[in-house]
């Protein structure tokens, strides 16, 4: 304890005011365990107590602002919310500046419905859009209700712009490749004097992509990436390339001969429950053996 005291009393204030990401979730829309899975992978979560993976949503936080942002709007953002405020209570109001939404699958936009009327009936909440997401919530109930009621207020943004929060924040969002059913796909650079974040939970396949993976993982000081599925094979009796994701064995092959510096960027995150990344601990450790990361629900980055 004597030790952490003297570590802290010679950390620079500036370094203890920058702001950073905490991890509110890592699974996929689902969350975990999943919704009537009896299976291995979900057994593992129900004998430990039933213990709840939320589906996949940051917090960007500001120290010397004491502001904060979020990262989708997940089917667990009550408890997500709950968690946040109870391990952050005094230091940050339960409510964000503003959420940023990646696209219109269920598990990152459907907790706005929390905001309404019928639950905490928000004044104005900030909620960033890109243009075919800013459209979808206006012309379609219940959400349009959100916008009608000023619940919300949509804040459009565009593919490669920049969005300043604050003087030493911004988020620059950027269109990828997935199943754009109601709106486009996001994945979102957080810039922070500190450090620089990429976000992408969800994306096709990584040579569809028109920007370079690697130059893009090395840009940046952490790289959260789409790790819905393991490996091909994972889900019996389904077509996986109706669903495609770029398998955790597919972004190590493509990462193999870089750097440990450039590896060691990646957090893989956006698990579905039948990956093993959230349950066995072999295949964990092979993965961090390999010089990755696993991301970690409450994670601070």
């Amino acid at each position: 304890m004597y030790k952490l005291l003297l570590f802290l009393l010679f950390i620079p204030a500036a370094v203890l005011s920058q702001p950073y990401v905490q991890v509110l979730g890592i699974a996929q829309d689902g969350g975990y365990p999943h919704v009537g899975c009896k299976k291995e992978c979900c057994r593992h979560a129900i004998a430990d107590g039933y213990h709840k993976t939320y589906v996949v949503s940051l917090a960007l936080l500001d120290p010397e602002s004491h502001k904060w942002w979020l990262f989708e709007a997940t089917p667990d953002i009550k408890e997500q919310l709950r968690e946040f405020h109870s391990r952050n209570a005094g230091t940050y109001p339960y409510l964000p500046e503003g959420i940023f939404l990646s696209h219109a699958h269920m598990g990152h936009y459907t907790g706005l419905m929390q905001f309404g009327r019928e639950a905490l009936g928000t004044k104005g909440l900030k909620v960033y859009a890109m243009p075919k997401m800013k459209q979808f919530l206006e012309k379609n109930g219940p959400w349009s209700q959100l916008v009608s009621l000023n619940n919300i207020e949509i804040i459009p943004i565009k593919d490669n712009s920049i969005v300043g929060l604050n003087k030493v924040v911004n988020i620059v969002p950027f269109v990828v490749p997935h199943r754009d059913e109601y709106s486009e796909t996001a994945g979102f650079r957080i810039n922070t004097s500190n450090k620089k974040y990429m976000f992408i939970p969800d994306i096709n396949k990584w040579n569809i992509w028109e920007q370079d993976l690697i130059e893009n993982i090395k840009s940046v000081d952490i790289a959260m990436l789409d790790a819905t599925f393991y490996d091909d094979g994972e889900l019996p009796g389904k077509n996986m390339k109706d669903i495609p994701h770029p398998f955790v064995t597919e972004t190590i092959g493509l990462l193999d001969d870089e750097s440990a510096a450039t590896k060691s960027k990646v957090y893989f995150i956006h698990m579905n429950h039948t990956n093993p990344l959230l349950w066995d601990n072999a295949v964990q450790q092979q993965v961090v053996d390999k010089g990755y990361n696993i991301t970690k629900q409450w994670q601070e980055l």
